[in-house]
C-alpha cells in the first residue's frame, strides 16, 4: 500500500509547476490548492495516528467506508474538509515542496506505528494504520482526478 501512495506523490509532484491553474467549471480550487490539501491530509492524519493509543482502537463496521474502499473513489463535492487540512492563502511552489518533503517524512514515520494506532475520520470512524494508508491512496487519487480535469 505504501508504494501506491509514494507513486501518487510522484504524480502530485509532477503537477507542481501548474499550481496556479484553475478551472471554475471543475473546482473552485487551483491545482496548487488540491495538491496542498492532499499533502495536508496525509501530514495531519499521520501526526494523529502517531500519538494515538492503540489500546483505544476498536473496529466498527462502516458501510460508507466499505463502499469507498471497494469502489476506490469518493463522490465529488459531497464532503467538506475540516479546517485543519484546508490550505492557506499563501500557496506557492516553495511551500508545496516543503509540504511534499514533510509528507514523505510523515509516511516514513507511519511505518513504525503499531497496526492499531488510528485516527478518527468524521464519516468513517476509527481507521487503523493500514486502513489509513488505503484512505490516503483513495483520497489522493480523488484529487489527482480533479487536478487532471482542471488541466485538460
Amino acid at each position: 500500500m505504501r508504494k501506491n501512495v509514494d507513486e501518487l506523490l510522484i504524480l502530485l509532484e509532477e503537477k507542481l509547476n501548474s499550481f496556479e491553474r484553475k478551472n471554475e467549471k471543475i473546482s473552485k480550487g487551483t491545482v496548487g490548492w488540491h495538491i496542498e490539501h492532499s499533502l495536508l491530509v496525509i501530514i495531519k492524519i499521520c501526526e494523529s495516528v502517531s500519538v494515538s493509543n492503540p489500546e483505544n482502537y476498536e473496529w466498527k463496521f462502516s458501510l460508507k467506508w466499505l463502499i469507498v474502499y471497494f469502489t476506490g473513489s469518493f463522490p465529488r463535492g459531497k464532503a467538506k474538509a475540516p479546517p485543519t487540512v484546508l490550505p492557506g492563502e499563501a500557496i506557492n511552489l516553495e511551500t508545496m515542496k516543503i509540504s511534499l518533503a514533510l509528507t514523505r517524512k510523515r509516511l516514513s514515520d507511519l511505518i513504525s506505528c503499531q497496526p492499531n494506532q488510528f485516527f478518527i475520520h468524521p464519516f468513517f470512524g476509527k481507521m487503523n494504520r493500514d486502513s489509513t494508508q488505503k484512505f490516503f491512496a483513495i483520497h489522493t487519487r480523488h484529487h489527482l482526478k480533479i487536478i487532471n480535469d482542471i488541466l485538460s
